[in-house]
């Protein structure tokens, strides 16, 4: 068999899972590496390879060993010096090496979307030490937030509404952040109104949009998405344009096609302001298995893999999506509940239960999601919740 396109994916979670499954339906041959063995891509992809991206030496040595058409990273910890230097060899790197580099860091690509292209964020400072985060925080005022430069899912983020509060955030950040800098970005806390992804697909064709997808988030982590968001004209506009500014400048000298989820707040006098961006599939993004024609992982596929993309369209007036979390430390545990999950669906609303099929649980681990549609958002998310809640992880 020839396959269209051989693909070595840089991590193995739930977004690499379902990666996998859309590149595969569409001829590819996958690789999925990960620091832990049976991570939920592996369990789908053609090959594996265990150990931690953060190692030089073995990062490089799997990308020599089976010299992919495509690397795609699906992690924020990875050294990306390594992909930098293997894209100067000629591998391809998605979207491209400088907005691995750029994205995996939370200062670097604040100051491309502030400095460079005078996108509208928030204030902020970086500080290194508690003596900066105390200077930072005078500057700005409180409250604030203040998070890693470097790490995923919300891990080591906390909001700080008075100075007591300033040391314990700082050491937070620290002890969950990824890779091996002591760095924060200390940030204005903005009072919004509400805040979205908008996935922004960069392809041979030009640049595409899925309708806004909603969120909220509890510890800086993602708990529930749904689509679309209910959004006016002119701020779904900007944000529009704000977005297109940045995947573009990610670009580098590559191709830079791909998936973008790139988020926003938006206040209540409508004011679009850059939050973050993620160069892959995101986690909010989930909402898309079960109310678009093409979810976020088809699309990232058929981008990168220099496919059509004849038209993204809703297959629900609203859908939304809900996380299963784990609450304890175990390696043996099962579901319960999915049949009465499932059973709520019907005519004019579908459910689904998507497993992960991660081999331990951990406290506040996502372990599962809950999809459903529904005549507005706010009936599919009532119906998604419901959903979720029938979920359980009975441990043994």
């Amino acid at each position: 068999m020839t396959f269209t396109k051989k693909i070595l994916l840089l991590g193995s979670g739930e977004l690499g899972r379902e990666f996998v499954i859309s590149a595969k339906r569409l001829g590819a041959y996958v690789i999925a590496c990960d620091a832990y063995e049976h991570a939920p891509a592996m369990q789908v992809a053609d090959a594996s390879e265990t150990f931690s991206m953060l190692d030089a030496d073995k990062l490089r040595a799997a990308i020599h060993k089976h010299k992919p058409d495509l690397i795609v990273p699906e992690v924020e910890a990875i050294r990306t010096e390594i992909l930098a230097e293997v894209e100067a060899e000629g591998f391809n790197v998605v979207p491209s090496a400088r907005a691995t580099q750029l994205t995996m860091n939370r200062d670097a690509i604040r100051d491309v979307a502030a400095k460079e292209l005078g996108l509208t964020t928030s204030r902020y400072h970086y500080a290194e030490s508690f003596k900066e985060v105390a200077s930072a925080a005078a500057d700005i005022g409180l409250p604030l937030v203040i998070k890693p430069v470097m790490s995923s899912s919300g891990k080591g983020q906390s909001k700080v509404d008075s100075e007591g509060d300033l040391e314990a955030a700082w050491n937070y950040a620290v002890d969950n952040m990824r890779g091996d800098r002591a760095r924060v970005i200390v940030e204005q806390f903005i009072d919004f109104d509400y805040e979205i992804t908008l996935l922004t697909v960069r392809t041979k064709d030009g640049v595409l949009f899925c309708p806004p997808i909603g969120h909220r988030q509890e510890r800086g982590d993602y708990q529930e998405s749904w689509q679309p968001a209910s959004m006016a004209a002119a701020p779904l506009a900007t944000a529009q344009d704000m977005a297109r500014k940045v995947v573009d400048n990610l670009a580098g000298d590559g191709l830079g096609y791909g998936l973008f989820g790139v988020e926003f707040f938006v206040t209540k006098a409508g004011e679009v302001i850059f939050s973050e961006l993620s160069p892959r599939p995101h986690d909010t993004g989930m909402v898309t298995l079960i109310g678009q024609n093409l979810s976020e992982f088809d699309l990232h596929a058929r981008a990168i893999m220099e496919l059509p993309i004849p038209h993204i369209a809703l297959t629900a007036p609203a859908s939304a999506s809900a996380v299963i979390l784990a609450d304890r430390d175990s390696e043996n545990f099962e579901f319960t509940g999915v049949a009465e999950a499932l059973a709520l669906g019907g005519e004019g609303a579908e459910v689904d239960v998507r497993i992960f099929g991660k081999p331990v649980t951990q406290p506040y681990r996502r372990m599962a999601v809950a999809l459903a549609t529904g005549g507005d958002a706010d009936a599919a998310r009532g119906l998604t919740k419901r959903a979720a809640d029938a979920v359980g992880i009975k441990y043994r």
